[in-house]
């Protein structure tokens, strides 16, 4: 007979964990204010193997449009703008010999739409990864209903997996809300 607390706590960290990957995929979504998590993607060639850009520099943010980035390595200047280049981050950088500067123009109001709509695209993914833990918890319960689980039992959990898969629904749409206010505001 299955363990209805384990199961219900397996499908909600299935749900923590999908609330986590959205809360990283919407740090890397430029909103026209600098954040250095949208550079987590950038990989820099170092000494013959792909590293990421914040084990061979480090990366600050001085106002709200620019990053700069300042090698440990100056001769690593080259690889690091390669890198930069290569990635989807869209930015060119700029460098004076010692420090990479890369400066976000402001998102004009169509951009921010587009923005919104990237945002929109992940949430609904994890939403639907929210949904497909409860389902699979869902039939785990009808299964264990032929082995022997009350059916009192059963609809209680199933009550309870109602409860928890709204909860994560309602964190997933403020994150959502949190960056389309960050987002649109000018």
């Amino acid at each position: 007979m299955i363990d209805v607390k384990q199961v219900l706590g397996e499908a909600e960290e299935r749900m923590e964990m999908a609330a986590m990957y959205l809360e990283e995929q919407l740090a890397r979504v430029r909103a026209g204010r600098a954040n250095v998590a949208i550079l987590d993607g950038v990989r820099v060639n170092s000494y013959g193997s792909m590293v990421p850009l914040n084990q061979v520099a480090t990366v600050s943010v001085p106002d709200a449009r620019t990053i700069t980035i300042r090698p440990w390595d100056k001769k690593a200047i080259r690889e690091i703008e390669k890198g930069i280049m290569d990635s989807d981050v869209g930015i060119t950088p700029e460098n004076n010999g010692e420090i990479i500067r890369l400066n976000l123009p402001q998102p004009t109001g169509e951009r921010r739409q587009e923005l919104v709509k990237q945002c929109n695209k992940i949430g609904e993914k994890t939403k639907i990864e929210v949904r497909n833990a409860r389902g699979d918890v869902k039939d785990k319960l009808k299964k264990a209903i032929k082995d022997g689980l009350s059916e009192d039992l059963e609809k209680d959990a199933e009550a309870d997996l109602q409860k928890i898969h709204d909860k994560y629904i309602k964190k997933i749409d403020a994150l959502l809300e949190e960056k389309q206010k960050e987002i649109m505001t000018v």
